[in-house]
């Protein structure tokens, strides 16, 4: 089992254009779940098995640590969606950072999810980010910084 690259969820793309799910990324409740690498992450499994608690995503992989990175995730804040550039379509959020005395061991990434959405599937993931190793934190605090090309970019 590994985490070798990030994508984004063919299953959203394809729900969120046939307006098959109704995701309003600014208004719903988006959250980042952080994941160890006991999964094989998967961006053409379906959305039954692309949701928060399902599939590989299944909260048994989920690292977490009470208040400071709650089981379930971070809601992401400051969310956004530009077309500030030619030809690209931006989504992002600010960084997400655990509180300042989290112990959170073997993180290998984090998926971000739809926490509002209940139909067709509740919880329904948006993509996986992969951190490019093991990641841990001591009594200390865990950010997850987004790239500067923001959480997804669509290309055009």
């Amino acid at each position: 089992m590994a985490w070798t690259n990030s994508k984004i969820s063919r299953q959203y793309l394809a729900d969120m254009i046939g307006n098959v799910a109704a995701f309003a990324y600014d208004a719903d409740t988006i959250k980042n779940a952080l994941f160890n690498n006991s999964i094989t992450p998967d961006n053409d499994a379906t959305a039954a098995n692309f949701a928060f608690n399902a599939g590989q995503w299944a909260n048994t992989n989920e690292v977490s640590d009470g208040a400071e990175w709650a089981a379930g995730g971070v809601a992401l804040a400051s969310k956004t969606v530009s077309v500030s550039v030619a030809d690209v379509v931006t989504v992002d959020a600010a960084d997400t950072a655990s509180g300042s005395s989290a112990t959170l061991t073997s993180v290998f990434g984090s998926f971000i999810y739809d926490d509002t959405l209940t139909t067709p599937v509740a919880d329904q993931g948006l993509c996986y980010l992969y951190f490019g190793g093991t990641q841990s934190v001591t009594d200390g605090t865990l950010s997850v910084i987004y790239n500067a090309a923001g959480i997804m970019s669509f290309a055009l």
